[in-house]
């Protein structure tokens, strides 16, 4: 039996009233990427996390128990405060920077009303009560991971940041700009798999290194979508699809980022005909009614086709089950439409 590993320091965390950290945390594919490990067993997520330039492993639990045990989804409340261990124990700098960072993970500072909100537009997922979206403690990590799932499949982009967290990383954690920005063009595409991809994550992490991406003024309410959408476009390696995902990864969910899961949504779940580009337009409009919270309302109704297959989220294993969730996986286990006609979309009310 294996001894688990002492924690010299824990925190308490909580959570707005309704908060589920099975539910919330494993509610967007990053869930799946290094250096994330989201443990179905025991319902925790294990992360390295950097504080202060230096690597801090770290486990997140909800509820009164013990960390290292099988717990069944209904003895945790929701609500109840997340516990937080720590393998090293943190200065006061690092503590305040381990909050901010999970906060900004697990959008904590999401509170009821924003759930209510949603579910006020689109109540068929007010009994599950998702709204909320994970994403990564940073924006750079957010946006070096968007770069690594454009025009590539899934499992190729486990790959790359399992790579690049092993290769470039400190201690198993996710690469800092300055690392990122210091690595050789032949070293990332070598041995982190990334392909074209490799100056674009060099020039990108230069940028964020040398503050030239302002991050209070992407999340500004003073500052519009559109100001933001113009900006993304004008980084290196960001098309349309990889602004319009850093805007969700932003907190701005009034826009879609449309890739061919979305054409294969369409198609599949929602019974559009055409091409691929008449698709993706009729998807745009099919959502457009949700408002500010598009985004919200085409990704959980595809994480349900997801879910549907291959059981809820929380229950995947990210070497077995996290490899094979997309649509494109699921048509190459045979999978495809007529095999799924049962999923055929709820009916969705209209946004007033």
């Amino acid at each position: 039996m294996t001894t688990p590993t002492p924690h010299p320091e824990t925190l308490t965390i909580p959570v707005p009233r309704d908060y589920l950290l099975h539910r919330d945390a494993c509610s967007y594919g990053y869930f799946l990427l290094a250096p994330n490990h989201w443990n179905p067993h025991t319902l925790a997520l294990h992360r390295t996390f950097t504080l202060n330039n230096q690597p801090v492993k770290g486990l997140i639990w909800q509820g009164d128990r013990p960390a290292f045990s099988a717990v069944p989804i209904r003895s945790i409340s929701r609500g109840s405060s997340l516990t937080v261990a720590l393998e090293s124990t943190l200065s006061d700098a690092q503590r305040r920077e381990l909050t901010a960072q999970i906060h900004r993970m697990l959008n904590l500072h999401e509170d009821h009303s924003v759930v209510r909100s949603f579910h006020r537009v689109d109540p068929r997922f007010k009994a599950s009560g998702r709204a909320r979206l994970f994403r990564s403690p940073t924006l750079f990590e957010d946006v070096i991971k968007t770069v690594t799932s454009c025009n590539v499949a899934w499992p190729s982009t486990i790959i790359m940041n399992k790579r690049l967290c092993e290769v470039v990383g400190d201690g198993g954690a996710f690469p800092t700009p300055a690392q990122l920005a210091r690595v050789r063009v032949t070293t990332l595409r070598a041995r982190c798999s990334v392909g074209y991809r490799d100056q674009r994550l060099i020039d990108l992490a230069k940028l964020f290194h040398t503050n030239q991406i302002d991050e209070a003024r992407l999340t500004s309410p003073q500052t519009s979508d559109e100001e933001v959408l113009d900006f993304l476009l004008e980084l290196p390696g960001i098309g349309p699809y990889a602004a319009a995902n850093i805007l969700q990864l932003l907190g701005r969910y009034a826009h879609l980022p449309l890739d061919t899961e979305s054409v294969r949504h369409g198609r599949t779940i929602l019974g559009f005909k055409g091409s691929s580009a008449q698709i993706m337009k009729k998807v745009k409009a099919h959502f457009a009614p949700m408002r500010q919270h598009t985004f919200r309302s085409y990704w959980f109704e595809m994480w349900e086709f997801y879910e549907a297959k291959r059981g809820k989220s929380w229950t995947w294993d990210r070497e077995t089950t996290g490899k094979t969730f997309t649509a494109s996986a699921l048509k190459d286990e045979g999978l495809g439409p007529k095999k799924i006609a049962a999923q055929k979309k709820k009916p969705r009310p209209r946004a007033k």
